[in-house]
């Protein structure tokens, strides 16, 4: 059993982790020791049940003697097309002035550069295939100028479609790479196409058992090393029931409990039902709505934005000047919902919020209502755009916003597509202009969105645009140029389709 030192609460999830923590050690061990080939493993397990405190523990063994890069995925941001993959190379992105990475990156620049932010966008569609083939040369390169280089992608579940592709392209070519990727996920949490992916990774990896819950005597272990050694056993064994072994739950309970100096005696374990319900769900909420409107009103801003959340655009879509955020801020990292993000890494920016645990992230979001969540994307989204963002990010936040006749949303949406088709994400325009027939477009433009939907999938679903080319072409409005493109592409598709 992994031990722990008393008061070390925050090393729960690392309890009865020895085999995994020997997988890693053997791995950044071998990296480091100039293994021509890479390795790849991969922690599945429930919510709580200490994924993120692994992935913590591989970069405490790796720093020093590798370049750690890390990302995660998030559970309202699985709509950005690269989203963790631009995440996690922006240490070496931020490195490269524009020549320097032009001539790194070589012929791929103009192929994977878009993707990652650092290069314009061509005239035409990208083809998604050649994208993610850009994409592994390009951080092929970027391992063997870093190595030995770690990779962690947490939450992996809730990774963009286009970044998984990636990974699984990339972790099928380790052999000859001194790189270790190591991958945490939830079971099941997957769309159908990232489910796919996640397999693929996944069968490339290390067989390593899906991490279990805490034994009783591991919770005991634990809450003695938190609370002192005089917690008797039957209050150990309630921490334990109540929790189910949960290493999250187990610490969140354990902190309430010095919170409100309970004694850990079998007298005040009953109590620790009520103290474990105020720690999730909506026990949580109420919690968090005890901190007041601002608070709250904060800490929804926070659920909108997701992951990196900017203070600034966080006060913004709030409604609060600076210094009314940053006393928010402080309130919510007192009562663990919200802390800052520490920006030597590289991936993050000075200022940069995120929740403490994904399960605080999905309850609060959860707790805003209907109506309001839907008005909030919206605002949202008007909050990018001023921000200089662009209308591709913005889209994720106009997704969510209920159709209203709305042409300027059309407008955007369309925008938002072409920039999604530009740097090779077409799933993601679909979506974009599948959202803007559903507004509906206003009659003289409904063709020519119906033209650009078809044209978004031609590469991806023949079937798919074969319906939206002939739609497009029985209505009126396309203009003559377009009409012959959309006999073309129709041609195209069907050839594709057969």
């Amino acid at each position: 059993m992994t031990e722990a030192r008393p008061g070390t609460a925050a090393s729960a999830p690392l309890w009865e982790r020895d085999a995994e923590l020997a997988a890693v050690a053997e791995a950044v061990d071998a990296l480091c020791a100039g293994s021509a080939a890479g390795s790849l493993l991969v922690f599945t397990g429930e919510a709580g049940i200490g994924k993120t405190a692994l992935l913590a523990e591989v970069r405490r063994m790796a720093e020093g003697r590798c370049t750690v890069w890390s990302a995660r995925g998030g559970e309202t941001i699985t709509s950005v097309p690269f989203n963790v993959v631009r995440q996690l190379l922006q240490p070496a992105l931020v490195a490269l002035m524009p020549d320097e990475a032009r001539e790194y990156f070589g012929d791929w620049y103009d192929i994977a550069g878009p993707a990652l932010g650092i290069a314009e966008p061509g005239a035409r569609q990208a083809d998604p295939q050649g994208v993610c083939d850009g994409l592994v040369a390009a951080v092929r390169r970027l391992a063997r100028r870093e190595w030995p280089l770690v990779l962690l992608v947490d939450d992996a579940h809730w990774a963009d479609q286009e970044t998984l592709h990636w990974l699984a392209a990339f972790t099928e070519r380790l052999d000859d790479l001194p790189v270790l990727v190591v991958v945490a996920r939830r079971p099941g949490d997957a769309t159908a196409d990232g489910a796919r992916h996640l397999a693929a990774i996944g069968a490339a990896a290390r067989s390593l058992p899906a991490l279990r819950a805490l034994t009783p005597d591991a919770t005991a272990g634990l809450t003695r090393a938190t609370l002192g050694a005089h917690a008797d056993g039957p209050f150990c064994r309630e921490v334990w029931a109540v929790t189910g072994g949960n290493p999250y739950e187990t610490v969140e309970l354990l902190a309430k409990v010095q919170d409100t100096d309970l004694q850990p005696t079998e007298d005040s374990a009953p109590e620790l039902r009520a103290l474990n319900r105020s720690a999730r769900g909506r026990g949580l909420v109420d919690r968090l709505e005890g901190l007041g409107v601002d608070a709250t009103r904060f800490a929804w801003a926070a659920a909108i934005l997701g992951t990196q959340i900017s203070l600034h655009l966080a006060a913004e879509l709030a409604g609060m000047q600076r210094d009314e955020a940053e006393h928010c801020a402080e309130l919510l990292n007192a009562a663990r919902i919200l802390t800052g993000v520490d920006p030597s890494d590289g991936r993050t920016a000075d200022g940069e919020l995120e929740f403490v645990h994904p399960l605080i992230a999905s309850a609060v979001y959860r707790s805003i209502p209907d109506a309001l969540r839907t008005a909030m994307h919206g605002v949202a989204a008007s909050v990018v755009t001023a921000s200089g963002l662009g209308a591709a990010a913005a889209s994720r936040h106009l997704l969510e916003v209920h159709p209203d006749d709305d042409p300027e949303l059309v407008e955007q949406m369309r925008e938002a597509a072409g920039e999604h088709l530009a740097v090779g994400a077409p799933d993601a325009a679909r979506r974009c202009l599948e959202r803007a027939l559903l507004e509906p477009p206003l009659p003289e433009v409904h063709a020519r969105v119906l033209y650009e939907l078809g044209c978004a999938t031609l590469l991806t679903s023949p079937a798919t645009t074969i319906g939206h080319l002939r739609e497009a072409l029985s209505v009126h409005g396309l203009e003559d140029e377009l009409r012959v493109d959309a006999v073309c592409r129709l041609s195209q598709a069907l050839v594709h389709n057969d």
